[in-house]
């Protein structure tokens, strides 16, 4: 792919409704959109302990391998493959396993800390916040967390407490500052969704 592309970020509190978002414009667009995960670069950690990994606080910068990301961005923005890293969220650690990232029209990246970041802001064409309320956010992080992940509630809410609450605040909302799109109550703002629908189909 020669032609040049647009990567646009949608950034915003866990459970905001990030991934639902995303995953609607995927399904929409098809093949002429890629959509790449910023929690699939978390840090590998296969070379310390399963209970040191639950120790780690994922919810601060270090815990990404941003440069990593920022590398991928940068080759599918030249029109290159990457290979992806695949994160395994029940043991805490990367997998041996890779995804390959395509090229495409548009680069649809996702994640809690992308506006934080000033290395990947630089490569966000688009930024997207989405402000939703903190116990819409709690609830469904909960309920993701035990169908998809594997975890106890009363585990959930303790990182809520002790990580998630205190980064959000540090962290999250004050990139918000960066978007140039905020759009309020996250997922379940159909006329955000249908606008930016319409922007993309007017460029892939």
């Amino acid at each position: 792919m020669t032609k040049p592309c647009t990567v646009i970020g949608i950034a915003g509190p866990s459970g905001s409704g990030k991934s639902t978002l995303c995953q609607r414009l995927q399904q929409h667009f098809a093949e002429r959109l890629t959509l790449v995960a910023e929690d699939a670069y978390y840090c590998d950690q296969s070379h310390i302990s399963l209970a040191d990994r639950a120790l780690v606080n994922y919810d601060h910068p270090d815990s990404l391998e941003h440069g990593l990301l920022a590398e991928h961005l940068m080759k599918l923005k030249q029109g290159n493959l990457a290979e992806g890293p695949c994160y395994d969220f029940a043991n805490h650690t990367r997998t041996q396993q890779k995804v390959t990232l395509k090229p495409a029209p548009v680069i649809l990246i996702e994640g809690i800390l992308l506006l934080a970041h000033e290395k990947l802001r630089q490569q966000l064409d688009i930024k997207v916040y989405l402000d939703t309320e903190n116990a819409i956010c709690l609830d469904r992080r909960i309920q993701r967390d035990i169908t998809e992940r594997g975890r106890l509630e009363p585990d959930i809410r303790r990182q809520y407490r002790e990580t998630v609450e205190p980064m959000l605040q540090e962290y999250v909302i004050p990139s918000r500052q960066h978007a140039d799109i905020i759009i309020p109550t996250g997922r379940d703002n159909p006329v955000a969704e249908s606008l930016l629908i319409s922007y993309l189909s007017s460029i892939c």
